[in-house]
């Protein structure tokens, strides 16, 4: 199923998004859960919310709708820097024998039909198209051969990145807030067994820029919750966007960057398209 995070009627809520609308189960929950990681932090509501949308018809059109980013607090949000191999080969980098995390402020994040903040800071913002894990149980040390099982869903992600303060701090880079579009649903795990048989695509006003499978990953998803799980503990809602493919703007000749009245697509096979608007800062 597609879940959801959105306002409607002014409203944060959570659901079931169809293609006739959304089917809010944080009103059918007894509004005891006010965020869908506090949904996921309890065991056995994703069944319970599986349940209460059986049969039940939307109770908004999907205009009537802002969405919000899909996880609006998460705990954690840990990205793998140069994690294909093509990207790899476009910096000049060798394969990486293990992954290189960084990691995200929650008010990076903003929600799907949003807006990229490009910062008065710079004007050299960037995308880069990813495929976002989205935990689903709590772990540590988990054992690579059952990682996918602490998996709830996959999302799209655009890791915004300002290139001449990655220069200098990589933090600073990638941390100015909304430059992170996150969404537009989760669709949850059962129904991607495998996701390393994904397709990813970004596009920049309709023009393709990143186009790749996500078998191109030098280390897969499995072996990222692995690996993050042994320096922290994972937690339900934690997010884990695994690395973009080549195309990004600062590599191309002459560089691309993103700029006001842009918009910016990112799609997974299986998933959706991601679509986010750009806007200067106030």
């Amino acid at each position: 199923m597609k879940l959801g995070s959105y306002l409607a009627g002014g409203k944060p809520a959570f659901g079931l998004v169809t293609g006739m609308g959304v089917i809010t189960l944080s009103d059918r929950l007894g509004d005891r859960l006010y965020s869908l990681r506090e949904a996921l932090q309890e065991d056995g509501v994703l069944d319970e919310m599986l349940n209460l949308a059986k049969g039940a018809e939307p109770d908004r059109r999907l205009e009537e709708i802002k969405f919000l980013p899909l996880i609006t607090d998460p705990g954690k949000i840990l990205c793998v820097g140069i994690n294909y191999r093509s990207h790899a080969a476009e910096h000049g980098h060798a394969v990486l024998e293990k992954p290189n995390i960084f990691t995200k402020f929650a008010d990076c994040l903003t929600g799907h039909e949003g807006e990229i903040i490009r910062p008065k800071a710079s004007s050299h913002l960037d995308f880069e198209g990813e495929l976002a894990v989205i935990i689903g149980k709590a772990g540590r040390a988990i054992p690579v051969n059952d990682a996918l099982s602490y998996v709830a869903g996959y999302t799209c992600f655009c890791d915004g990145s300002v290139r001449d303060f990655i220069k200098i701090s990589l933090i600073t880079g990638k941390n100015f807030p909304s430059t992170s579009p996150l969404g537009p649903w989760m669709v949850t795990a059962d129904e991607i067994p495998d996701p390393a048989k994904l397709t990813l695509t970004t596009r920049l006003n309709g023009v393709q820029m990143q186009h790749s499978g996500t078998d191109m990953m030098m280390h897969d998803v499995p072996a990222l919750i692995a690996y993050c799980s042994t320096f922290t503990p994972l937690s339900p809602g934690d997010i884990i966007a695994t690395g973009t493919p080549e195309g990004i703007g600062a590599r191309r000749n002459p560089p691309v960057w993103m700029k006001a009245g842009d918009v910016l697509e990112v799609e997974i096979s299986k998933i959706g398209t991601l679509r986010t608007h750009v806007a200067d800062e106030r």
